[in-house]
């Protein structure tokens, strides 16, 4: 198998950029772009781990979670998770970070790409609180890079068409997948009965 490894050759394959693709690309958060945030729910975030693997990581919350804090900074929180801190470690050592923001049944998503802090500002994590409870931390990202991306993905994968969604059933529970990975010694549904415990009780 041949594979390719100069900018040369992927581009014989490709072409060139469009003017309209290249000059989507804005510096800082736009209005379009601040309704988007408004509305969204859920993203991916993608850091740089060790040795130079790359890491992405879900984060979601209710509409408009990502806060703006001006024209060229958001400010994300962060919950209660299973501490291995993947993303946080990574941008300890390495602060960039990109950023996918999606609204359901949207097929157009929203990119940034910036810097990342950690902090656990009082004021702002009491402002990203939920249900009483303010964020553990708050990752403040500098916007470098904005710019929608195009609905081709969602359209080739029908991600929001409940029709084409595969039966629960076609995969095991989260507990079947731990038992047999990790070797536990629990029963499936009873690492699924603690898993659900501790949903409720550390979901925020």
């Amino acid at each position: 198998m041949d594979f390719i490894d100069t900018i040369g050759d992927l581009r014989a394959i490709y072409g060139e950029a469009g003017e309209a693709p290249r000059k989507k690309q804005l510096p800082m958060l736009d209005r379009h772009a601040k309704d988007f945030l408004a509305l969204s729910p859920f993203a991916v975030i993608a850091t740089q781990a060790p040795e130079g693997l790359g890491d992405a990581s879900p984060r979601g919350d209710g509409p408009g979670f990502a806060h703006v804090l001006d024209d060229r900074t958001i400010a994300l929180p962060d919950r209660p998770g299973n501490r291995r801190l993947d993303t946080l470690e990574n941008i300890v050592r390495n602060p960039a970070v990109g950023l996918i923001f999606m609204i359901p049944g949207m097929n157009e998503t929203l990119r940034i790409n910036g810097t990342a802090r950690i902090t656990t500002d009082e004021a702002l994590c009491a402002r990203l609180a939920m249900n009483d409870r303010p964020a553990l931390s708050a990752l403040v990202i500098e916007v470098r890079e904005v710019y929608m991306h195009c609905a081709k993905a969602f359209m080739r994968s029908h991600l929001w068409k409940p029709e084409t969604w595969p039966e629960r059933g076609a995969m095991p529970s989260l507990g079947q997948i731990l038992r047999d990975q990790i070797k536990l010694a629990a029963s499936a549904e009873a690492i699924d009965e603690d898993l659900a415990k501790a949903y409720r009780a550390t979901l925020w």
